[in-house]
C-alpha cells in the first residue's frame, strides 16, 4: 500500500534535513556582512510591527487543535494585521508564535512532531501573502530556549513532545535540554526555508550552540540568499541586524538610542512594547498606551537610523485590544502629517551629516533627520519643547537658508551666528513632535580633512589616527584604551582655527553612563611647529550621542592637539571622524532650479497656506492649500537659461462648487487670469497651461486667488520652453524589463500599467523624440516604502526617482526629474534599484 501524503512529505523533509546536516563540512564559513544587497529592504524601512501571539494568548489553550479552531472561528484575518502595521507606518511584521512562553506553537502545518502544529490552516502562509500584497515583508521569530516547557501546565506536563520527535528522528532527543531543543528548532528552520521562499527572514532570540556548531546561519544565507537574520540583544557578526529589547531608565524616557551600543552602518533595531504595562502578549487586560513615550521612541530611533520594532498584543483571533487600536488610529493621521521627515531619511548628526541632535536650550530635547536624497534638506524634531518661544541648536557648519513649520508650511524666523541656529517666535508647540523643515545651502568653514596629517599618542595597528580624518565612517581611530590620550592635527601650514568637530564612535551606551566610551574632560593645545604647545581650552564634553563641537577663541596655528584627560565611563575612545573649522557658517541661499517640474512643497517655493497631503493624486510629497482669502498665493522661482517663450503648466484641483479664479503673474506682471473651474473633487487633479515670456535668469511665478475662496489647491508648475508639445508614452508600449502589463488597479490611463518584478533591475525602456528637458512619470505605490528607480538617457545616468508611497495601488500620482536630451530619438530607461522593484508605472511624459 502506498504511504499517505503526510508520511511521504515527512520522509522527504527528514531527508532534506539529513542532507543539510551532511553538507555542513562543505558549506562556506560564516562571515559578517556589514552591508549586503539583501539588507536593502530593512535599510529602507523605518520600523516593524512585533506580534507575540500563540497558544497562551488569553484565554490560553493547552490543545493545539482547540487553539487553531478558536483562531479561525474568531475571524482571523492577516489583512487586519497589515492594516494596523500600515497605520503605524511600518514596513515589516515579525510574527512571534514559536515562542518559549507562548506554548511553542508553530503557525504552519509542520511535518515535524515535537510541539503544536496546525492541521487545517497555514497562518504563516496567509500572513506572508498579505504582507507581500502590501509591499511589506513577514519575518519569523525563532526561539532557542526550552526552559519554559512546563509554564502554565500541570506538574509533569510539557509543551514539548520529546518522544514524538525522537521517533521521527530515529534517535533519542530530549527537547527539554538546550542541545535537544537546538536540534528540533534547527530542523524547523529548514522546513520553513523549504516551504516559504518568499519569507523575509528570521528574527532569532537568541543563539544556540547546536545551531552554531552546525553552521545554521551560513546555510540560511546559502539556501535563501534573500533572507535577513536578526538577533535579539546580541551583536552577532554574521547576522544582519541587532535588536535591542525594551530599554528603559533613560532621561528623557523616550530617548531609546541612549541604551544602544552599536555603530552605524550596522543595521540596528529597537524592540519595545506599546502597552505601557504588562506582558509582551495579551493576558486579558486592555493595557493603556503612553502616546508620548511611544511616538518619542519611534522618532528618536529614526533620528539615529535605528529601526523601531513596535510590539502589540493581538487577542485570540488577531484583533488588537481597544487601547492599541485607538493608538494605531491616532498614529495613522499623526504620522501622515510629518512622514516626509521620517520616511526616506537618516538620523542627523552622525555619519550621514545633518544638524545637531539631543539636548538643546531651556529644557528642549529632540533629534534631527536628513534626507537620503538631498543633503541640504533637514528636519528638526522637537519632542520636549523649550520653556520659551526660542529653540537653539548647533548648525554643524550648514548654511541655513530657510526654516518652515513642516505641518503648516509657515516660515519660521531664524538667525545663524557663532555656529548656532536660533529659531524664534515659535508660539505653538505640538505635544509630541514639533517638526521644522530646514533647507541649507551646503556647508562652509571646514578645513578639508584630506589636507591634514593625523597622529596620536596611542593607537591600535588596525585603527590608526589617520582613520579619524579620512572621510570614511567605516574606519575609525582607536586609542588602545589609554586613560589619557591626544589626537593631533597637522594642517600643513598655519591656518585660522575656530573649533574642533568630532563624531565619537557610537559603539557604547550613554545610558548607563558607566559603559560610555566618550570624552569627559579635555584640553586643547595649539602650536606653530609641533614642539612648543600653548593650552587654549580646558573643559568637559557632555555624555551625549552625535556630533560634538569644541569652540575655541579663534587662533592661527598649524598644529592642533585634542587631549582626553578623563572619560565618562570606560577608557576606550574611538573616533569616526574629527575636523577643524576655520570659520562658522553663515546663512545660505536656496539654489534656484531651472526649467522643469517645480513642486509647490519644495523650497524655494512659497505657500501662503499649508502644505497638505490628504488629497491623493498629487505629484511629489504634497501640495499647496492656500488660505481662503483674496490674495492667497503659491509662488515659485525658476532660473531660465535663456530668455524666450515658455509654457507654464499648473497642476491643480478644485473640489469646491465655484471657480477659484486666480491671477498668474511673472515678476509681478499678470500674464493670465485662469478660472480654475471645479474639478468635481479635491482628488481630481488636472492641468492648465499659461504662455509667458521669461527673461534669462531668475524669475518669480505667482498664482494668487482673486476671491474670498483663495486659489485652488496647487500641486506644481512645469516650466517648459515653448516648442513641441509634451509627449506622453504609455508604459505598456515600452520595452518591459522583467515585468508584466496588468489592468487590475483602477485609475490608470491607456490600456494598462506595467507591474515590474520585485527585483533590482526591473523596469521599462521607452523611445522618445527630443529635445527633452524634463520627465514626469505617473505611478502608483501601494506599499509603505519608497520604490526608487534609476533613470538613464541613452545609457547615461540622469538621476533617481524615489516614487514615494501613494497610499493605495489605485491612487496614481506623478514624480518628475530634469533630463537633457537633444533633438532626435533617445532611449529613456527606468530600472529598480532595490529588491522590492519599482512602483506600478502608468505613463511617461517627456517635455
Amino acid at each position: 500500500m502506498a504511504r499517505s501524503l503526510r508520511a511521504r512529505a515527512t520522509a522527504l523533509l527528514a531527508a532534506a534535513v539529513l542532507a543539510a546536516s551532511t553538507l555542513i563540512a562543505g558549506a562556506p564559513p560564516a562571515h559578517a556582512d556589514l552591508q549586503h544587497p539583501r539588507q536593502a529592504f530593512l535599510r529602507g524601512s523605518v520600523g516593524g510591527l512585533f506580534l507575540h501571539w500563540g497558544m497562551r494568548t488569553a484565554p490560553a489553550h493547552t490543545s493545539c487543535s482547540a487553539w487553531e479552531s478558536a483562531v479561525v472561528s474568531g475571524g482571523f484575518d492577516p489583512d487586519y494585521w497589515v492594516a494596523e502595521a500600515r497605520k503605524l507606518h511600518t514596513q515589516y511584521i515579525v510574527l512571534a508564535t514559536f515562542h518559549s512562553r507562548l506554548g511553542y506553537a508553530r503557525p504552519w502545518p509542520s511535518a515535524i512532531p515535537g510541539s503544536c502544529r496546525l492541521t487545517s490552516h497555514d497562518f504563516l502562509r496567509e500572513l506572508i501573502d498579505a504582507t507581500n500584497a502590501a509591499g511589506m515583508k513577514t519575518i519569523l521569530y525563532m526561539t532557542d530556549d526550552p526552559q519554559w516547557w512546563n509554564e502554565g501546565l500541570g506538574s509533569g506536563q510539557s509543551w514539548l513532545n520529546s518522544s514524538a520527535y525522537s521517533a521521527w528522528k530515529g534517535h533519542s532527543v530530549d527537547l527539554h535540554t538546550r542541545d535537544g531543543f537546538g536540534e528540533f528548532s534547527y530542523d524547523n528552520f529548514f522546513e520553513v526555508m523549504n516551504r516559504y521562499p518568499d519569507l523575509g527572514g528570521f528574527w532569532i532570540d537568541n543563539d544556540n550552540a547546536y545551531w552554531e556548531s552546525h553552521n545554521l546561519y551560513g546555510q540560511i544565507y546559502q539556501q535563501r540568499p534573500n533572507y535577513t537574520i536578526s538577533n535579539n540583544n546580541e551583536d552577532t557578526a554574521i547576522m544582519d541586524m541587532i535588536s535591542n529589547e525594551q530599554k528603559t531608565g533613560m532621561t528623557p524616557s523616550y530617548d531609546y538610542p541612549q541604551a544602544v551600543y552599536t555603530a552605524a552602518p550596522r543595521l540596528i533595531e529597537a524592540d519595545f512594547k506599546l502597552p505601557s504595562a504588562g506582558s509582551w502578549w495579551y493576558t486579558g487586560t486592555d493595557n493603556s498606551v503612553d502616546y508620548k513615550l511611544t511616538l518619542g521612541r519611534l522618532i528618536t530611533n529614526a533620528g539615529s537610523s535605528i529601526k523601531a520594532l513596535m510590539a502589540e498584543t493581538p487577542m485570540k483571533a488577531g484583533r488588537m485590544p481597544p487601547a492599541q487600536e485607538a493608538f494605531n488610529d491616532f498614529a495613522d493621521g499623526y504620522l501622515d502629517a510629518i512622514w516626509e521627515s521620517l520616511g526616506g531619511t537618516e538620523g542627523g548628526g552622525y555619519m550621514y551629516g545633518g544638524l545637531d541632535p539631543g539636548f538643546w536650550n531651556d529644557g528642549a530635547h529632540g533629534v534631527t533627520t536628513i534626507s537620503k536624497t538631498n543633503p541640504d534638506l533637514h528636519y528638526v524634531h522637537v519632542i520636549n519643547r523649550p520653556s520659551g518661544s526660542t529653540l537653539r541648536l548647533r548648525d554643524n557648519a550648514y548654511k541655513v537658508a530657510q526654516v518652515t513649520n513642516l505641518r503648516t508650511g509657515a516660515p519660521v524666523a531664524f538667525t545663524q551666528t557663532g555656529g548656532w541656529l536660533t529659531l524664534s517666535g515659535v508660539s505653538s508647540w505640538d505635544p509630541y513632535d514639533t517638526v521644522f523643515k530646514v533647507v541649507t545651502g551646503g556647508r562652509e568653514g571646514i578645513i578639508p580633512p584630506s589636507s591634514y596629517t593625523m597622529s596620536a599618542s596611542s593607537q591600535t595597528a588596525s585603527h590608526p589616527a589617520a582613520h579619524a580624518a579620512d572621510g570614511d565612517y567605516l574606519t575609525y581611530w582607536d586609542n588602545n584604551n589609554a586613560a589619557t590620550v591626544s589626537l593631533r592635527f597637522d594642517l600643513g601650514t598655519a591656518k585660522p582655527v575656530q573649533y574642533i568637530g568630532i563624531n565619537q564612535r557610537e559603539d557604547s551606551t550613554t545610558y548607563p553612563a558607566t559603559n560610555s566610551a566618550r570624552i569627559n574632560g579635555y584640553r586643547v593645545y595649539t602650536s606653530p611647529d609641533g614642539t612648543t604647545w600653548t593650552q587654549v581650552k580646558s573643559a568637559s564634553l557632555p555624555n551625549h550621542r552625535g556630533v560634538q563641537i569644541i569652540d575655541l577663541t579663534r587662533v592661527t596655528a598649524r598644529h592642533v592637539r585634542l587631549e582626553k584627560v578623563s572619560s565618562h565611563g570606560i577608557a576606550r575612545l574611538r573616533v569616526d571622524e574629527a575636523w577643524i573649522g576655520s570659520d562658522y557658517a553663515s546663512s545660505g541661499t536656496i539654489p534656484i532650479p531651472g526649467p522643469g517640474r517645480l513642486e509647490a512643497e519644495n523650497p524655494p517655493a512659497i505657500c501662503d497656506g499649508t502644505i497638505d497631503s490628504n488629497q491623493p493624486g498629487f505629484s511629489g510629497t504634497g501640495f499647496c492649500n492656500t488660505a481662503n482669502a483674496a490674495g492667497a498665493y503659491a509662488e515659485w522661482k525658476v532660473d531660465a537659461p535663456a530668455a524666450g517663450a515658455y509654457n507654464l503648466v499648473f497642476g491643480w484641483a478644485n473640489g469646491a462648487t465655484a471657480d477659484r479664479t486666480s491671477t498668474v503673474a511673472v515678476n509681478g506682471t499678470t500674464v493670465a487670469t485662469p478660472a480654475f473651474a471645479p474639478t468635481g473633487a479635491w482628488t481630481n487633479w488636472t492641468t492648465t497651461t499659461v504662455s509667458a515670456t521669461l527673461p534669462a535668469g531668475v524669475s518669480t511665478i505667482r498664482v494668487a486667488g482673486t476671491t474670498a475662496g483663495g486659489a485652488p489647491n496647487l500641486d506644481f508648475v512645469d516650466v517648459v520652453a515653448d516648442g513641441p508639445a509634451p509627449v506622453e508614452i504609455q508604459a505598456e508600449d515600452c520595452t518591459i524589463l522583467q515585468g508584466v502589463v496588468e489592468s487590475n488597479h483602477a485609475g490608470f490611463t491607456g490600456t494598462g500599467f506595467v507591474n515590474g518584478d520585485n527585483v533590482v533591475g526591473s523596469g521599462v525602456e521607452c523611445s522618445v523624440t527630443g529635445p527633452v528637458s524634463s520627465l514626469a512619470v505617473r505611478y502608483a505605490n501601494g506599499t509603505t516604502a519608497d520604490r526608487p528607480m534609476a533613470v538613464t538617457v541613452d545609457g547615461v545616468a540622469a538621476g533617481t526617482l524615489t516614487f514615494a508611497p501613494t497610499g493605495a495601488w489605485t491612487t496614481w500620482t506623478s514624480a518628475s526629474l530634469p533630463v537633457t536630451a537633444s533633438a532626435g530619438t533617445h532611449l529613456i530607461r527606468l530600472t529598480a534599484t532595490t529588491a522590492t522593484g519599482g512602483p506600478n508605472l502608468d505613463r511617461l511624459t517627456a517635455a
